[in-house]
């Protein structure tokens, strides 16, 4: 699922302020990014992946809009039109990916085709279907019941301490709700709690004024090194909508550091690597100390970046 750093990947891409090309079939002559595109004709797919309004009134709305600025709040992408706010949540597969229009052969799974005034198209494409669109006057109709951006100023080791304070819950479920902390999910939690060597069973409201300090530092540092290496994402799909691009990291789970991602080569022909699989997690009473049971994959890929060989490698075990 993608968090807040691969929205944030995509969301730079959209706006052709990233160095990651959306696609390596965008158009060869134009930019990548889409801001100031003007929308001609959507074609919905999938009904459902239209949360408001009805699909139809959708498309009309959008018709002979711009978008003006591409943003980000929490794991939503947000696309400010001249009239309109569009809301995207890509929510486990979704993915968006700018090609040309001229570009006749759709995918199995593109579900939105935003068609534009030039020679552009964008697609929204989402395997599991779980992917949603909203088109709102006023975007704080979803956006409100979000919590505080990690990298909110107004979020300082003072203010975080006594919202955890606050909460009786486990840390790792209520760092991963979205009315907590925007942005989070199971991945950079995970990280970000072994950085800070606090236990993802521990209750909020326990940990000290240092233990909450450390863990907001944790956040922040898990969450920047995955925008720079442009996501973390076991899926490695989502990196600006080409998996060709860069590959996966898959998971750094067997070492104390965030998870790290690696830029491919041009080809992806006979490639293979490994994938970290965190299986289980424990704190160790005796040793007072926090474990990590890893399972070890090895797999190969074909020309379009498709598994062909995976077999089980092995346990790693990290205390």
């Amino acid at each position: 699922m993608p968090e807040l750093p691969e929205v944030e990947t995509i969301a730079r891409s959209l706006r052709g302020t990233h160095d990651l090309a959306i696609s390596r079939s965008a158009h060869p002559n134009g930019p990548l990014g889409v801001l100031g595109r003007k929308f001609a004709d959507v074609q919905v797919a999938w009904q459902r992946s239209i949360a408001e309004p009805a699909a139809a009134a959708f498309c009309a709305r959008l018709y002979g809009q711009s978008i003006l600025e591409i943003t980000r709040r929490g794991k939503f992408l947000v696309f400010q039109l001249e009239k309109d706010w569009m809301l995207i949540h890509l929510r486990m597969s979704g993915d968006l990916r700018v090609e040309p229009r001229d570009k006749t052969t759709l995918g199995l799974h593109d579900r939105i085709i935003f068609n534009f005034a030039d020679d552009a198209r964008m697609v929204f494409n989402d395997t599991r279907k779980f992917g949603r669109a909203w088109l709102l006057k006023d975007p704080q109709q979803v956006l409100g019941t979000l919590g505080p951006e990690p990298f909110d100023p107004e979020l300082t080791a003072d203010a975080f301490h006594s919202m955890l304070h606050k909460k009786k819950r486990a840390i790792k479920p209520l760092l991963m709700d979205q009315k907590f902390l925007a942005g989070m999910g199971n991945i950079y939690t995970d990280e970000a709690l072994h950085l800070a060597r606090v236990h993802p069973l521990e209750k909020a409201s326990s940990l000290n004024y240092s233990q909450a300090e450390s863990l907001l530092r944790a956040i922040r540092e898990v969450l920047t090194e995955g925008i720079r290496r442009n996501g973390a994402s076991i899926d490695w799909a989502y990196r600006g909508g080409d998996s060709r691009i860069t590959s996966g990291c898959i998971s750094a789970m067997a070492r104390n550091a965030p998870c790290a991602a690696t830029k491919s080569n041009e080809s992806w022909s006979a490639s293979g690597g490994l994938i970290f699989v965190h299986l289980a997690s424990r704190w160790k009473k005796a040793k007072k100390h926090y474990c990590r049971v890893i399972a070890l994959f090895t797999f190969s890929l074909d020309n379009d970046g498709v598994i062909v060989f995976l077999f089980f490698t092995g346990l790693i075990s990290r205390c």
